[in-house]
């Protein structure tokens, strides 16, 4: 079994080639379930219901979210209408939606997607390794195949999240820092492990916006008005091949595709 995920899909630029790619992708790697962040598909900040519609109707099965989920407000509104998407398990019951999915793949077998955001350097949140295991209890025995993306800054906190994992879910893949890591393997007990897949959008600025005002941000300390970037547009995502029989990860690599704008 082959699950695709998509590195966090960053406004046009990232939805265009992701338009553009990703029936040849599926059908050249054999893809049985796609799985996709879109936490910055709308203009770099949140998702609207329009466009993760959009993104549903190109064949992405369960979109992934992190801290920047409710930049949109309207979003409030949709997660409750779409359990295919998702945010992060450990924000506060009170907000909309859920951080598990249930669902079935496209060669039958059944499968679970989970999202967590991690705390370090970030907003405080409840303990992710703790929601985590509440999130686990609610999956049934059968469900073998788990997918868990975990939305965090500290590369040490993914790797520990990695760790915890290990043989209990086939897969663990990092989000949140735009940039893909070399570090994708199996662990010993059969959990595959990324620490970020990277982002799918313009490689063109920093992480997805415009060079100009993030240089001059850094320099005044000053807030500048942020547009996503254009040019050098690429996909990045990881592919992990998986025993659907006992959810064990048997592969894992990265995939990368370039477009010119």
């Amino acid at each position: 079994m082959n699950i695709l995920f998509i590195g966090d899909v960053f406004a046009s630029p990232g939805r265009r080639i992701v338009a553009n790619h990703l029936h040849q992708i599926v059908t050249e790697e054999r893809i049985d379930l796609i799985v996709a962040n879109v936490e910055n598909a709308a203009g770099g900040f949140g998702v609207t219901a329009a466009i993760a519609d959009e993104l549903f109707s190109l064949g992405v099965e369960v979109m992934t979210t992190g801290n920047h989920v409710w930049d949109k407000t309207e979003i409030h509104e949709y997660l409750p209408r779409q359990p295919r998407l998702l945010r992060p398990a450990n924000y506060s019951p009170l907000l909309a939606g859920s951080g598990l999915y249930l669902g079935k793949a496209r060669n039958g077998a059944e499968y679970a997607v989970m999202n967590l955001q991690g705390r370090t350097f970030m907003a405080t949140l409840d303990d992710p390794f703790r929601k985590v295991e509440e999130l686990l209890a609610q999956i049934p025995d059968r469900i073998k195949v788990r997918f868990v993306d975990f939305h965090a800054e500290a590369t040490s906190e993914k790797v520990a999240f990695g760790w915890y994992l290990d043989g209990r879910v086939t897969a663990v893949i990092g989000t949140h820092t735009h940039i893909p890591t070399a570090d994708e393997r199996v662990l010993p007990g059969g959990t595959a492990y990324q620490t970020d897949c990277g982002m799918t959008g313009s490689y063109a600025g920093v992480i997805g916006v415009e060079k100009a005002p993030v240089i001059r941000k850094f320099q005044t300390a000053l807030p500048v008005r942020m547009e996503p970037a254009k040019g050098m547009v690429e996909l990045h995502a990881t592919i992990i091949t998986a025993d659907p029989e006992t959810g064990k990860a048997v592969g894992i690599r990265r995939y990368a595709l370039e477009e010119l704008a």
